[in-house]
């Protein structure tokens, strides 16, 4: 008799512990597919835009063709989704891209649309306050909270390998190496401390240190794992390093 109750116990554990598991498992799978859904309208959204919006000067058209740069990626990368955390990301890439859109339709003298949610680090990295026109390293570089035909390169603000970029428009995309290789060259701390030092609404509104403290307490930004010109996952999750040079 002890024997028979001691199986039937047994018995209900496992068969507790098989019903568990597959409540897990189903709850997980209805997690990653409704993240799948939230990516999927997002990209979306993305590629409407892209599709029917044609730039009528240069600052617009170069914001659309990172827009379809990003569109391109979001699209490569849902097809590689696995995980939650990977739907995520390529819904921030997503965000990014109708921050291009924005950006193009701004400077075409159009409503630029509903607000975004906010870029990882957006916030801590703040924005172009004012006209800049520096010289670093025999280069000239300038960045304005408006688009021109010198400025007509957009970033939407964020951490860019550790370091806060303020949104604005700048002369020359001068971040995307360090996008590629997740390091900022040689120069990268004169250009900061000469470009944004003081800049009122910026992470370096205090100074050039405090800009830089400013992005790396800001945490999980812009790295080289989360901007993915080439569409790919690494193998912890996170998108590849690929894409991004000049």
């Amino acid at each position: 008799m002890g024997e028979i109750l001691a199986l039937l116990v047994v018995a209900a554990l496992v068969g507790g512990a098989v019903w568990l598991a597959r409540r897990r498992q189903a709850a997980q799978a209805r997690e990653l597919d409704d993240a799948r859904s939230e990516a999927r309208r997002w990209v979306e959204r993305l590629g409407g835009q892209v599709l029917n919006l044609v730039g009528t000067d240069g600052p617009s058209k170069q914001a659309l063709a990172d827009a379809a740069e990003r569109y391109t990626a979001a699209g490569a990368q849902m097809d590689q989704v696995r995980s939650v955390a990977q739907a995520r990301q390529v819904t921030e890439t997503a965000y990014e891209g109708l921050y291009y859109v924005r950006a193009a339709r701004t400077a075409m003298g159009m409503d630029p649309g509903p607000e975004l949610p906010p870029l990882p680090g957006q916030q801590q990295a703040g924005a172009v306050t004012e006209e800049r026109d520096v010289e670093v390293q025999g280069h000239g570089y300038s960045a304005s909270p408006h688009p021109s035909d010198r400025n007509r390169h957009y970033h939407p603000g964020g951490d860019v390998a550790g370091r806060p970029v303020p949104a604005g428009w700048y002369s020359e995309p001068w971040w995307r190496p360090a996008l590629a290789a997740g390091a900022w060259g040689v120069g990268s701390m004169l250009l900061f401390s000469a470009m944004f030092s003081g800049m009122a609404g910026t992470g370096y509104e205090a100074g050039y240190a405090d800009g830089l403290a400013a992005g790396d307490e800001g945490g999980g930004g812009f790295d080289d794992a989360g901007h993915d010109g080439g569409g790919g996952f690494d193998d912890g999750g996170g998108f590849d390093a690929g894409g991004f040079d000049l």
